[in-house]
């Protein structure tokens, strides 16, 4: 068990001291919120006071000024921080000063959780606060919080320990409130997408987690076990397969926010547990979802900075409508002075080995191409482009380009060196799906522990016919990162995976 430290150790004989003079310190009653920090600072005046005479009002202390028989103290809510005026003679108007004197000023502390109730009013500073004529414990703390500084409303010695941050959000949240308002800007990135694609008649919809086969995405599942049916089961690397066999069904349009897992490397743009927002809709291509995603993704920009420009670091990114698209060979032609048009797969290792770039023998014709894409071309994307017209080996589940030989109609929208979107024609025929899965297996017994499995179920389902369609996958995370200006994947999940804690 962890050694208890000096002011924890304190902190329980104080949460003793408070039981044994009958105070509950962790009522179970509701407490009778009428109002929010931010609500009562914005709207309070000289002429809206009476609306403010009784206020009730619960938070956290950050912070205590005691002038003897009369203190202020910070208190933090949901929505943001305000004042609180306590004076001894208010909250113990009789002969009895017991709660100020030993419960307010001996057995509370910073971090404990309190409600008030008084009136609003402004102090001579011009600060509005609450004067308090009542006073509850309704949580004691008995963890301090690490120690912020800060001055005249600025803080400057906040805590940044990432170890800490993403640990332990909790306390995070509580001592940089600004942290908040990142994932207020997530929860509103969702909610335009919703709004977006609900005006188009699409439904929103859920599939199963737990898949009997990992398909629809190259990547290394998450293996487990169910004990009743004595089968293994894989976490879900993507909801693809799923999603169209809703179109086989005859569902116009459908999309899924999807937690995805893959058992992969961890960095500042992956996570083992990470969102893609996928949509598929009926009789669409590839072309008619640039012009979608770029009109989208010119939304969200609009409903969080009210301009399509975003600061991203040192860069401005704008996500104006229509972005630039460019081939696959034509941005490797680009970046490298190689045309790899036609080449088979040893003029790529070749090609690989002529360029400084690692392979692995297992490594197929479409894994080379992604490997010279990623190492030579992708970081040179800062504003919004689509990378479009893949080789046919790259894209197992799409549909061969109408008039480019050898070539998928797909498309990778990359936005400051990253790819945030992935998006085909689909393909629709199943007897050319099934020999693409075939060409997966190939590549899995060469070695490939990313290769697709063969879905014979979702073969079966393309049999009954799936119209014409379209569909994108984008990652929430990293258009989370983009929208919001933040380095690290873990700066926008609440809870990123971390090694184990050594306690």
């Amino acid at each position: 068990m962890t050694q208890l430290s000096e002011q924890e150790i304190i902190r329980r004989e104080k949460l003793q001291e408070l039981q044994n003079s009958g105070i509950d310190a962790y009522p179970a009653a509701a407490y009778p919120v009428n109002n929010t920090s931010v609500h009562i600072k914005t709207h309070y005046s000289e002429a809206t006071k009476d609306q403010f005479q009784e206020v009730c009002l619960a938070g956290r202390i950050m912070s205590i000024r005691d002038m003897g028989k009369a203190c202020f103290a910070v208190i933090q809510d949901h929505a943001g921080r305000i004042q609180a005026y306590i004076r001894r003679d208010e909250i113990c108007p009789g002969e009895d000063k017991t709660l100020y004197d030993n419960v307010w000023k001996k057995l509370t502390d910073i971090g404990d959780i309190i409600g008030v109730k008084g009136y609003a009013f402004i102090t001579k500073t011009g600060e509005t606060s609450i004067h308090v004529k009542e006073l509850s414990m309704l949580s004691k703390a008995l963890r301090p919080l690490p120690i912020v500084k800060e001055k005249e409303g600025e803080t400057f010695d906040a805590v940044t320990d990432p170890e800490f941050k993403y640990r332990q959000r909790y306390a995070d949240l509580i001592i940089n409130p600004q942290v908040k308002d990142v994932f207020v800007k997530r929860t509103r990135i969702y909610q335009t997408i919703r709004e977006f694609y609900n005006n188009l008649g699409f439904l929103e919809v859920e599939t199963p987690v737990l898949q009997p086969i990992p398909g629809g995405a190259t990547a290394r599942p998450f293996v487990t076990h169910h004990n009743a049916l004595d089968i293994p089961l894989y976490l879900r690397i993507a909801n693809e397969l799923y999603l169209k066999r809703l179109i086989v069904g005859g569902f116009e349009g459908v999309y899924e926010f999807a937690k995805d897992f893959r058992n992969e490397g961890m960095d500042r743009t992956h996570n083992p547990e990470f969102t893609v927002m996928e949509m598929y809709v009926a009789y669409k291509d590839y072309e008619w979802m640039m012009r979608t995603t770029e009109t989208l993704l010119e939304k969200v920009a609009l409903a969080l900075h009210g301009t399509t420009q975003v600061q991203v670091g040192e860069k401005v990114i704008d996500f104006k409508a229509p972005f630039r698209r460019v081939t696959m060979y034509d941005a490797i032609r680009e970046h490298t002075g190689i045309d790899i048009s036609g080449m088979e797969e040893d003029a790529l290792r070749d090609a690989c080995k002529q360029l400084g770039i690692h392979v692995e023998p297992n490594m197929g014709k479409g894994k080379l191409v992604d490997e010279i894409f990623g190492e030579k071309c992708e970081a040179h994307y800062i504003q919004p482009t689509f990378i479009i017209d893949y080789p046919v080996e790259m894209s197992p589940l799409t549909k061969k380009h109408r008039s480019k030989p050898g070539l998928v109609e797909r498309f990778e929208l990359m936005v400051n060196g990253k790819e945030i979107a992935n998006a085909y024609t689909e393909l629709n025929d199943p007897l050319d799906q099934r020999l693409r899965f075939e060409e997966q297996v190939k590549l899995m017994e060469r070695g490939d522990d990313e290769a697709m499995y063969i879905d014979y179920d979702f073969l079966r389902a393309l049999e009954y016919g799936m119209p014409p369609t379209s569909g994108i996958g984008i990652g929430m995370d990293r258009l989370t990162m983009l929208m919001t200006n933040q380095p690290s994947i873990q700066d926008v999940l609440f809870f990123p995976q971390m090694k184990p804690e050594k306690l």
